[in-house]
């Protein structure tokens, strides 16, 4: 069944509920029926026998007073007496069997069931005196007033049941429809996205659970656009971005080959060359760091703890002699963090270098620590980071204040990500800073 559609199987499933509830009352509610009347039955008879003796006339003798109200019948009987009396309801022998245990009876009044003639006579006996003689009581009733009432009620039931059956159909279908609509109307965007036919938006009108399957598939179907615009650009910018020094390199190497020194000669026109063939081997390793970065985001990473401030001393080292005339200013504190500290050292260099490549005269890198998160930041004095492209600053091959087309702020985002820390841009202090908050403990 599950192979069918959905609407059949919630047209199914509600169908099924409602004749397993009808099955259970055919079985159940007949003996449910029974087992009420009867009790009843015996209320009914022993209210009677009150009623009789408190306003009857048994009479002076013990003949066969018989009185009859409705379905309860009674008999007027001695206990002690061999005198049986004869009854068109009742055989003889039941009579006599009644009168000996009547007479074995200890309380005043006893309930009784006998099967006679293929029915169930149900009957009371009760004691009393008549004209100073111990006599009983018989009240009875038959089993055709309680299967006459349970058939009664039973056949109403059956009735009410086939009409509840028949008209729940109805909305049954509307049911199914109505929650299978929605999901039919998912399943089609979801077979465009496969297909990347996502640029139709994904509009569900509901707060339930479908809604909020809805509002995922759409987020999903947001980012993948998002992701496929990303790497249509980052496929423009790599030809772009890659074909400059190319050219450059080429176009060098052909005019040393000719013997003509474009810088004027041999030396600096070989500078030229390795400084483009540098920036070329620096970019083809970044695509690669970013490539290798989107595989890690698919796996578990490993992290161990290191020494953040240790780590940042290193690279400032190892990196501000690219301008020495940058004043620096370090206030960073003993900091363990949990993480790769390989994909942390290049996190910094990328930082730093984009640092070095703006500031004019200073560096600031300071550590502010908080219950759960360690925060870091680096600000530089050079120019404003501009407002149109502050927020899209991480994004791959983003075009820079200069003119420059990069990845390092992009890889900045993803080691962030990876180690589920939080990295933005503001304009502060006459300046740019980076900020970067790492969740600790």
């Amino acid at each position: 069944m599950k192979n069918k559609p959905l609407a059949f199987q919630i047209w199914v499933v509600f169908s099924g509920i409602l004749l397993v509830i009808s099955l259970l009352l055919v079985i159940f509610f007949p003996t449910t029926l029974r087992s009420f009347f009867t009790k009843e039955i015996y209320k009914t008879i022993e209210n009677e026998q009150l009623v009789l003796m408190e306003y009857g006339n048994p009479g002076n003798s013990f003949q066969n007073n018989k009185q009859k109200d409705r379905t309860v019948s009674h008999l007027f009987l001695p206990v002690q007496s061999r005198y049986y009396l004869y009854s068109e309801e009742l055989p003889a022998d039941f009579i006599r069997q009644t009168q000996d245990l009547a007479a074995q009876q200890t309380a005043s009044s006893e309930r009784y069931e006998k099967n006679l003639r293929n029915q169930t006579l149900f009957y009371v006996i009760h004691k009393l005196t008549i004209n100073g003689e111990p006599s009983y009581l018989l009240s009875y009733s038959w089993d055709s007033y309680r299967n006459d009432l349970v058939f009664t009620l039973f056949r109403q039931l059956m009735i009410v049941m086939a009409v509840v059956f028949l008209l729940s159909w109805i909305p049954s279908i509307w049911l199914a429809r109505y929650l299978s609509k929605p999901l039919v109307k998912l399943e089609k965007h979801v077979k465009d996205i496969s297909e990347q036919a996502w640029h139709e938006p994904v509009e569900v009108d509901r707060n339930d659970e479908i809604g909020k399957l809805g509002h995922m598939i759409e987020k999903m179907r947001q980012h993948l656009v998002r992701k496929d615009e990303a790497q249509q650009t980052l496929l423009q910018n790599i030809s772009h971005d890659l074909k400059t020094p190319v050219m450059v390199i080429r176009g060098y190497a052909r005019s040393v080959n000719d013997g003509i020194f474009p810088k004027g000669d041999l030396s600096s026109t070989m500078d030229v060359i390795e400084d483009e063939s540098e920036k070329l081997e620096k970019k083809i390793k970044d695509l690669l760091y970013l490539t290798k970065l989107d595989f890690l985001s698919t796996r578990k990473p490993k992290k161990a703890p290191f020494r953040l401030d240790m780590l940042i001393h290193e690279e400032v080292e190892r990196i501000k002699w690219a301008k020495p005339e940058l004043t620096w200013n370090l206030n960073v504190e003993d900091a363990t963090i949990m993480g790769d500290s390989e994909q942390w050292e290049k996190l910094l260099e990328n930082l730093l270098e984009n640092s070095l490549r703006y500031a004019e005269t200073a560096i600031s890198i300071s550590m502010s620590k908080s219950e759960h998160y360690l925060t870091l930041s680096l600000w530089n004095d050079g120019p404003p980071i501009d407002k149109e492209i502050i927020g899209q600053l991480f994004e791959p091959f983003q075009k820079g204040q200069k003119g420059e087309f990069g990845i390092g702020l992009s890889i900045v985002k993803r080691i962030a990500d990876l180690h589920e820390s939080k990295v933005w841009a503001v304009n502060e202090r006459n300046g740019a800073a980076f900020y970067i908050e790492i969740p600790i403990g």
